[in-house]
């Protein structure tokens, strides 16, 4: 342990970001080592910290020590998913001594903070918050049991321990000028200024929002009495808090109260900016939504030898190296499945979280139709799913046991666990497509396509998120035309799924095996286009730029 904490990094921070920052998010994705994190939310946390470091800026990370982390997916004997919950360990976080106490149900909870050096993945300097100890009794102790936990109560005092917290423990290191809520989840930080800072209006001066989250649906709503009765407002009596949130009913929204209560809130898309300036436009807000578009960090990311033969304009190499990643990742195939894949033949992947509005299935809906193009004798296709779905969502379960049930016995499609970070990784090396499903515009940027296109798989995706921005149709990526949106889903879906196996079957996978030049033309404007557009020193830069310095 040092012997003491203070807000320090190993360089002298940039004059351009020198305003003292807290990044609070509820999940980090910053190495396969650390299990702080579930999925696109973290993984974006994670470039985010890489880059700030990269670019020397003046920010420090806050978030949670999971004892379980999010959970090992594995399967049952059936091949079914199944859940297991594991106990981590970090021999590499150090001890601080910092230990600060929240409230929750009135009762004193004592938060215990880790440190990660900068040195060791190459991150700002970082700090992960633990209940898990010996000062606090059963109940307390569980609060970071595991990320997203199923128990709302214990979802409310997760928010109350990053939120005061996270604050508590960074006012411990120094004097923070700004706190940057990465998602609603930490949102009684909010609460906490207030009450040190006398005003909501001086409050809101140290306060700047990102919301991920494009339907109503998915952002949260909890009862405002609940929340109350959690300490959820802290210091902050409940006639104050329902004054300075707007919120006058019994329903508390997280996501318009970040935003009555931040400077500066913005969306992660410039698609996403537009839906979410629509959908919070009956709310008389007081900040404005802005939009900077995620990226993620290509020094992370990007295979070192593929960017080599990308600079070289060495096509021989780039291919080369292009199929060498690809038997790394049929490997794993083999491993899971069973199934002996091979590098000559197009390989999909669709990799991320299952989820209803991302139509993991879309490609399936005519299961005929698609299993005569996987089986072309002439032009064979190889699919690849992988993801991990909210282990309480039984619709996204069952739709993964579902295409793995259905898809078992056949030798070109599998379906492989474990998707973290070096999974994710290896998939965006081994694939040629990357498959990007979601309902328009219910995607607010789908970042995984970005570190896909860095590696030479080219991008195949419904025009949602960050796709716009980049897109070039036939270019750098293959698109689908934008279904009619006065439909209803059933509708959308086909007309989505009859676009996308059109654009397949009629120019995809010809290309792949009549025209490899082209195909690698592609590939090569899709991984100069992302980069440095969509790496994450951009998007680090425009945050102090737009959101920090505003």
């Amino acid at each position: 342990m040092r012997k003491s904490h203070k807000w320090s990094h190993p360089y002298q921070p940039d004059e351009k970001y020198s305003k003292r920052v807290v990044y609070l998010s509820m999940e980090f994705g910053i190495d396969q080592a650390l299990k702080t994190y579930s999925g696109g939310l973290g993984f974006l946390a994670g470039s985010h910290m890489r880059s700030a470091f990269q670019l020397k800026q003046n920010v420090i990370g806050i978030g949670m020590l999971w004892k379980y982390g999010y959970y090992d997916q594995v399967r049952n004997g059936n091949n079914n998913m199944r859940v297991v919950l594991r106990e981590k360990f970090y021999s590499f976080l150090e001890e601080t001594g910092i230990i600060v106490e929240v409230r929750i149900k009135g009762n004193p909870v004592k938060v215990k903070a880790y440190y990660l050096a900068p040195e060791i993945f190459n991150t700002v300097p970082m700090y992960f918050l633990t209940t898990d100890i010996q000062d606090n009794d059963n109940l307390s102790r569980s609060i970071t049991t595991r990320l997203y936990h199923p128990n709302d109560l214990t979802r409310v005092a997760q928010n109350i321990v990053l939120g005061i917290g996270g604050a508590k423990v960074a006012e411990s290191l120094g004097d923070p000028e700004l706190y940057h809520m990465n998602e609603a989840h930490a949102l009684p930080v909010a609460f906490h200024l207030l009450h040190k800072c006398g005003s909501a209006e001086e409050a809101r001066k140290r306060l700047v929002f990102t919301t991920h989250t494009p339907e109503r649906a998915g952002n949260s709503v909890r009862s405002i009495h609940l929340l109350n009765e959690m300490g959820f407002f802290g210091n902050i009596s409940f006639d104050k808090a329902r004054e300075v949130s707007h919120m006058n009913g019994n329903d508390f929204e997280y996501t318009p109260a970040a935003m009555h209560l931040s400077k500066v809130c913005n969306g992660v898309s410039q698609l996403h900016g537009e839906v979410a300036r629509e959908m919070w436009s009956n709310y008389d807000l007081e900040c404005p939504i802005k939009a900077i578009t995620n990226a993620q960090d290509e020094e992370y990311w990007m295979d070192k030898r593929l960017k080599r033969a990308l600079k070289d304009n060495d096509d021989a190499a780039l291919m080369r190296r292009k199929k060498k990643l690809k038997k790394v990742l049929f490997k794993i195939v083999a491993d899971q499945e069973g199934d002996l894949f091979s590098e000559d033949i197009l390989t999909i992947v669709w990799a991320r979280r299952f989820a209803g509005y991302k139509r993991a299935d879309l490609i399936m809906r005519d299961m005929d139709r698609f299993r005569k193009m996987v089986e072309n004798t002439k032009y064979p296709v190889q699919v690849i799913w992988s993801g991990k779905p909210y282990p309480e969502d039984p619709a996204g379960v069952g739709q993964f046991n579902y295409i793995k049930g259905i898809t078992f016995y056949h030798e070109r499609i599998a379906v492989l666990t474990g998707y973290e970070l070096t999974m994710s990784a290896i998939l965006k090396k081994g694939a040629d497509i990357w498959l990007n499903t979601p309902r328009r515009p219910q995607e607010a940027s789908g970042t995984s396509g970005m570190t896909a296109a860095m590696n030479g798989a080219i991008n195949l995706s419904v025009q949602d998120g960050w796709i716009p921005e980049f897109a070039d149709h036939g270019n750098n990526s293959f698109v689908l035309p934008i279904a009619d949106p006065l439909k209803d889903f059933y509708q959308q879906d086909n007309e989505d799924h009859e676009s996308l196996l059109a654009l397949l079957e009629d120019v995809i996978i010809p290309m792949y095996y009549t025209d490899q030049k082209e195909w690698t033309r592609i590939m090569k404007n899709s991984m100069r286009d992302v980069v440095p557009a969509f790496d994450s020193k951009r998007m680090a830069r425009e945050y102090y730029e737009q959101i920090y310095n505003h």
